[in-house]
């Protein structure tokens, strides 16, 4: 697993009961019960609160307005503390949210005001029966791939994605880079990582747990083997935890030009594998 210190930095969680508890989810077999168990520990709705972490959503949020017109529907599957939920509903769309964790479902109702069109329920990411086909413009899976271990979980899920997305759709999925997860927990959190057991020092495979962890490769065979288009590759947030002091310590002019940098080279291919989140934008 990774090394406590870089979970607690990214993820705003106490050490102490990260090494309590850890064990003891690891032990927990059904998927729905371990994933509600992290984000016990885990919160979630901190996660995007600094300048540094904030490129993921605004370059996911650019990316996805390239694609959205007046009167769309917006599904966000494993909606988290739904940030793109509420972000999109304020701006007058159509959004359903779903989202596995009972006590997310909560904080998103929470935030929902007057004139939303925003509709909330817990659900599972791998069976969503209760949508029906070819019923939404964008569906958002930006969760449930950094959780689900199995490689036939995930195809599940990419399957109910497809099928609840209209023919002439976009379909977008996030996952965690495997290889600059090494980076930033030895740079910026544990110089000892290289020589722990935190992952095969043959093929460099992290452990995936209490995330799972994806190539570039991994993430265009998960998605080509769905019969899925990818369209668009993103890195959703670059170098932004590798440099996250240095970001966040920026003035908001410095910042902005931080941003249109970022902007130039997210899509290129060379700055893809250097990124901690990674965006693909696919069609049927």
């Amino acid at each position: 697993m990774l090394e406590v210190n870089a979970v607690k930095v990214v993820l705003l969680i106490d050490e102490e009961m990260l090494n309590m508890k850890i064990e003891d989810i690891l032990k927990i077999e059904k998927e729905e019960e371990r994933i509600s168990a992290i984000y016990n520990i885990f919160d979630e709705g901190t996660r995007l609160s600094t300048k540094a972490t904030q490129v993921e959503f605004l370059t996911t949020v650019r990316q996805i307005e390239k694609h959205l017109k007046h009167g769309m529907k917006i599904l966000d599957l494993g909606a988290g503390t739904g940030e793109y939920s509420l972000y999109f509903a304020s701006k007058g769309y159509e959004v359903t949210a779903i989202e596995l964790v009972e006590k997310h479902v909560s904080q998103i109702k929470e935030k929902i005001v007057s004139g939303m069109s925003l509709e909330v329920f817990q659900g599972n990411a791998m069976d969503i029966s209760m949508v029906e086909d070819k019923s939404y413009d964008i569906v958002l899976c930006f969760g449930p791939l950094y959780h689900l271990a199995r490689i036939e979980d995930r195809m599940k899920c990419i399957a109910e994605v497809k099928r609840v997305c209209k023919d002439n759709g976009k379909m977008f999925f996030a996952f965690i880079s495997n290889d600059m997860v090494i980076v930033t927990e030895t740079m910026c959190y544990n110089p000892e990582f290289l020589q722990g057991d935190a992952y095969n020092h043959e093929n460099f495979k992290v452990k995936d747990f209490p995330f799972v962890f994806h190539t570039v490769e991994d993430c265009r065979s998960l998605l080509k083997g769905s019969n899925l288009r990818i369209s668009a590759e993103v890195a959703a947030d670059g170098l932004s935890e590798l440099l996250a002091d240095k970001i966040n310590n920026m003035n908001d002019e410095n910042y902005r030009q931080w941003l249109n940098y970022h902007y130039y080279c997210c899509e290129k291919p060379e700055f893809l594998g250097a990124s901690n989140h990674l965006l693909f934008i696919t069609e049927k």
